[in-house]
């Protein structure tokens, strides 16, 4: 007999018949006594891609829109804040070369505070290594810090030489560096060991190293804490650095840490601020020479 002459019943009965087939089919093959996850697998950490050099951050019109973001907002709320007292100024009034200015780490102040620190000369044509693995870990975060403070990424786990090469680029091309040579912030304001780096960008460029300490920071915004508090700030820039032609890469970084904790001490105008002579001198305006 043909399908269609089938009756409704036959039919209906046919098709349950193969669904319950199916059923057992499917029963057998399941293992019932097996363990089942009460929860998802937990998810692998993403890797963030590479950050970019941020180039568009060094040319205008964002440098012009930096600087009118620094001093509506950035220097005003650093001085209402804390009102930072800066010695040793002179020593960056009038920079005749790209410098590295190698400061103690304890928080995210810092950079404001050196920024605050340097004239509008020296602050324009300086940039500022920030932590790829924090601040770039999010890319909408890493543009909004560029814009603000010209930052760049500088990575402290993995690829220091390329990173090294890209500072060393920057130097070149006439950009004054900002470098944290601790690595990340210390977690409890004192200075930690610094890392060979700086001393291999001098080495490496030729570049004279500002020394600088910041005491206070740690109290106005300490690690883990995301709102800055007022305090009291001393700023204090040393003479630069120049390393010897015999002196290695982890002598000079030695010489640059020893600076930095001569800075600390509360004796009025260390040595390494250089004598009343050398800062009266650097005080003094540069000549104006014109040629035909």
């Amino acid at each position: 007999m043909a399908w269609y002459d089938e009756g409704p019943l036959t039919k209906v009965a046919n098709i349950a018949g193969s669904a319950l087939g199916d059923l057992a089919r499917v029963r057998k093959a399941w293992h019932w006594d097996a363990p089942r996850p009460h929860t998802w697998p937990e998810r692998g950490a993403v890797v963030p891609a590479p950050a970019s050099d941020l180039g568009w951050a060094r040319v205008e019109p964002v440098r012009s829109i930096r600087y009118l973001i620094q001093q509506a907002l950035l220097l005003p709320f650093t001085e209402a804040m804390v009102h930072p007292r800066v010695e040793g100024r002179e020593w960056v009034r009038e920079l005749k070369r790209p410098v590295i200015f190698a400061a103690n780490h304890s928080s995210h102040a810092d950079t404001s505070l050196i920024l605050y620190s340097l004239t509008d000369q020296a602050r324009d044509r300086t940039v500022v290594a920030a932590a790829a693995d924090y601040w770039f870990k999010r890319p909408l975060l890493g543009n909004i810090v560029s814009l603000f403070l010209n930052t760049f990424p500088f990575s402290r786990t993995g690829g220091a030489q390329g990173q090294l090469h890209s500072s060393s680029q920057l130097l070149k091309s006439g950009w004054n560096l900002v470098l944290f040579p601790e690595g990340s912030r210390s977690p409890d304001g004192r200075i930690q060991e610094f890392k060979p780096g700086v001393g291999f960008l001098a080495k490496e460029t030729g570049t004279p190293v500002v020394p600088l300490h910041i005491q206070g920071a740690f109290q106005v915004m300490p690690r883990h804490q995301r709102i800055p508090l007022p305090g009291k700030v001393r700023v204090r820039i040393g003479k630069p650095m120049a390393p010897a032609d015999k002196e290695g890469t982890r002598e000079f970084t030695a010489r640059v840490e020893s600076a930095v904790r001569t800075l600390a001490r509360e004796q009025r105008q260390p040595d390494v601020q250089g004598t009343w002579i050398e800062r009266w001198q650097a005080s003094r305006p540069r000549e104006l020479r014109y040629e035909a």
